[in-house]
């Protein structure tokens, strides 16, 4: 019986196959590159060995293969009679997870911890603001990821991964100087975790600190492969950055270098995502967005995600079909039924419209009660961003300019008294 670097016990007689399955689970839980080829290893040294299978389905997941991911699932669960209780209950989570069944496998993870805290590749599940906690759809979400994390620190002292995970719980709910101290303890252990620079930079974002977080993200960034799952999202931080500077050449090398459709090796939810905040971001910002940006972005959309049901993905990608001008599109989110946060979508996507339209006041008839609670629809606190400032802009559009930096000073202090809106000081 061999173990993972957990101390969890391993189905596997094979240590070759136990050493390359903990550093596939390094790589899932670092979003660095080689957790396919770790896994494939450790399938290669013991064939009916269960959770490599699991592992390179996660790995498969990643890379955008859905198919291959269920593929790998299956040679799991075919495996799984002769495994662990722990084994099995972990193959169950993702099954559940690859059937489509996020309620359902949060309530399994969330059980499964209970018993099994050090059980990293399915506690990683309901981490991080893409986890099943965030994209709960649910009120306090926020609250409920730190409470996630707090839960599983005692049981992971000294740990690279969870510092970083339980980093961004702090940070989203606005304890930066907590965040950042865990993080730089992270990073410490690990410098190439590239989840630890990613909440690095959400920290610094969240305290203002600009030129800081160019400079720490420009070379970090120089040695972190383009394909990498999280290398697009890492650029849309440059990005955002660069936009705030009024550095419009880095903003658009960035965008069509690594985040715009065909230049990201993202998963789609951040292509399309990243690219919609960063195109209408830099637009409020003053840039000159050519129509033909919005129209690929739209066509994009259109492909990956053309009915209401991820909410997070679902207001960008109205937002997009309402900047491309394409109203077919848009149509189907603004009469949207269907996602965690269906009833925020909808509102969201006619906001859209209106703006596009420059009709500000209609604009913020709609946008105006989503306020309150748009951390529903999933998100960190800098990507929702894209709501607060075109609210703002709204304000300020209709005549509002003095309600716009009140509302600026008391929801988001970073925009006061500068927001990156074209003649907002």
């Amino acid at each position: 019986m061999q173990h993972d670097r957990y101390g969890n016990e391993l189905t596997t007689d094979e240590g070759a196959a136990a050493r390359a399955y903990s550093r596939g689970v390094d790589h899932v839980l670092g979003a660095t590159h080689g957790a396919d080829i770790a896994f494939a290893e450790a399938i290669a040294a013991d064939p009916n060995f269960a959770l490599a299978h699991i592992g390179a389905a996660r790995a498969a997941m990643y890379a955008g293969d859905m198919a291959g991911a269920k593929a790998a699932l299956g040679r799991a669960q075919a495996l799984a009679d002769g495994v662990s209780v722990r084994e099995r209950a972990h193959i169950g989570i993702f099954a559940l997870l690859l059937s489509g069944k996020p309620v359902e496998a949060r309530a399994a993870v969330l059980a499964h911890v209970r018993t099994y805290p050090r059980d990293a590749l399915a506690a990683q599940i309901c981490t991080n603001i893409f986890g099943l906690i965030g994209f709960s759809g649910e009120p306090g979400r926020e609250a409920a990821l730190l409470a996630y994390t707090s839960a599983l620190m005692p049981h992971y002292e000294g740990d690279w991964w969870m510092m970083s995970m339980h980093a961004l719980s702090l940070c989203e709910v606005e304890q930066t100087a907590a965040s950042l101290e865990l993080m730089e303890a992270s990073l410490a252990l690990h410098p190439r975790n590239a989840n630890g620079s990613h909440f690095k930079a959400h920290a610094l974002y969240e305290e203002g600190r600009t030129e800081e977080g160019r400079a720490y993200l420009d070379t970090w960034m120089r040695e972190y492969e383009p394909e990498t799952v999280l290398h697009g999202h890492l650029s849309w931080h440059q990005a955002l950055w660069a936009v705030e500077a009024g550095d419009w050449d880095a903003m658009w090398a960035t965008y069509r270098g690594a985040i715009a459709p065909g230049a990201s090796h993202a998963l789609p939810i951040n292509t399309l995502t990243d690219g919609a905040a960063l195109l209408w971001r830099a637009e409020m910002a003053g840039a000159d967005v050519p129509p033909e940006d919005w129209q690929r972005l739209s066509s994009f959309a259109a492909q990956t995600f053309p009915d209401p049901g991820q909410s997070f993905a679902d207001i960008h990608a109205a937002l997009a079909h309402a900047m491309a001008g394409d109203g077919t599109q848009l149509a189907r989110f603004v009469d949207a039924g269907k996602g965690y946060a269906a009833d925020l979508v909808a509102p969201i996507a006619r906001a859209w419209k209106a703006v596009a339209r420059q009709d500000w006041a209609g604009a913020l008839e709609d946008l105006t009660p989503v306020m309150s609670a748009h951390v529903r629809v999933g998100g960190s606190r800098a990507q929702r961003d894209v709501l607060e400032l075109t609210w703002l802009l709204c304000l300020m559009r209709a005549g509002q300019r003095e309600e716009a930096r009140r509302a600026a000073a008391t929801r988001r202090p970073i925009f006061s008294p500068v927001a990156p809106i074209a003649a907002f000081s």
